[in-house]
């Protein structure tokens, strides 16, 4: 128990049925408080119904959910603590601003001058100081985002949880929605669990990514090390881009696809004779005109060259296998389309994943 009070939120065994689809699956996670969680995977994978049962707004099958050390499986929502945003927002229409932020407050008896003191520290929060009496209808998308969090904040909940909350912004409002909400965050220091399917946005905002398929948890890390050493293909592929390679382990740190062979960093519970998959990051992956002294050549021809701005993308067909190489403009060889080229898979940079 004294454990557990040092987390602000401890899953265990959680599941959720509806009738025969298993929506979630025997799902465990810690997340530590002050943090920042992003739920990250494709539709369908479960990421909404875990929040919705960190909320209390779907009662989990099996398992037990743990606020603080406190077992709350069986608390209604209202009574958990929590602050959320919808993708949605549910904003009332009818209410002012100042309204819409005082609403909690107001339901749970405090008293005017406490709400009115609170709405204007959460406007001055989210930078939106002198809106308090407009009207919702009256607001931009990215001024009512804020609002929704305001909103959320005002009960000073020991966890806060996003369920998509930027999906609904145009690209530019996106990005900097994406700035001000981890800023915020950092300033309030709210534990934060958020749903996304934007790998971008759990890249650069969370501090713990939880990828999840199929209502399982597939990797639970830190975002550089879930995009350098992805836990299995599925991983790989979701998170960012990735040159994918199939083939067996023909001997320790010997990889052998139908057409050539690599040489791969030795790999804990990868043993010869098993089928494996090769990763390979494009921006990891080096074009040369000529070729030059190194291991893991593949030889190929340039199917196409992209430039688009801040990297040139080369897509080289090597055999049967295509290789995609993201490349700094500085860096850029000097091959066209239809040239003959070498490319390079830096042993060091090739992950070694079992099927």
């Amino acid at each position: 128990m004294a454990e557990d009070a040092m987390h602000a939120l401890s899953l265990s065994a959680i599941s959720k049925h509806y009738g025969k689809v298993a929506a979630l699956a025997d799902v465990d996670l810690v997340v530590h408080k002050g943090s920042f969680v992003c739920f990250l995977g494709p539709s369908g994978c479960g990421k909404t119904t875990l929040l919705r049962t960190i909320a209390g707004l779907e009662y989990p099958s099996n398992g037990k959910v743990m606020l603080e050390g406190r077992d709350v499986t069986d608390l209604p929502a209202h009574k958990r603590d929590l602050g959320m945003v919808f993708q949605s927002l549910a904003l009332f229409p009818h209410l002012d601003v100042a309204a819409n932020i005082a609403y909690g407050m107001r339901i749970r008896g405090f008293k005017k001058d406490a709400q009115q003191r609170k709405v204007a520290e959460l406007l001055d929060l989210v930078r939106l100081p002198d809106i308090a009496t407009r009207h919702v209808s009256q607001l931009s998308g990215g001024q009512r985002q804020r609002v929704a969090i305001a909103r959320a904040l005002a009960m000073e909940p020991r966890l806060f949880l996003l369920d998509e909350p930027l999906s609904a912004l145009d690209a530019k409002l996106h990005e900097e929605m994406q700035v001000e909400l981890k800023l915020l965050q950092q300033q309030v220091g709210v534990t934060t669990i958020m749903v996304t399917h934007n790998q971008r946005e759990a890249m650069t905002m969370a501090d713990v990514i939880v990828v999840m398929r199929d209502g399982r948890i597939q990797q639970i890390d830190e975002p550089l090390n879930i995009y350098r050493n992805p836990s299995n293909t599925f991983v790989a592929e979701f998170i960012g881009s990735s040159n994918l390679l199939q083939g067996i382990m023909q001997a320790k740190g010997q990889f052998q696809a139908s057409e050539y062979q690599l040489h791969v960093p030795d790999s804990d519970g990868i043993d010869k004779g098993d089928t494996v998959t090769v990763s390979v990051r494009p921006e990891d992956v080096h074009i040369h005109a000529n070729e030059p002294d190194a291991r893991n050549l593949l030889q190929g021809t340039v199917e196409l060259v992209r430039d688009v701005g801040q990297s040139v993308e080369f897509f080289v067909q090597c055999g049967s296998t295509r290789i995609i190489a993201h490349v700094q403009p500085r860096d850029k060889p000097p091959v066209s389309q239809g040239e003959q080229v070498a490319v390079e898979l830096p042993v060091e940079n090739c992950v070694v994943l079992k099927q």
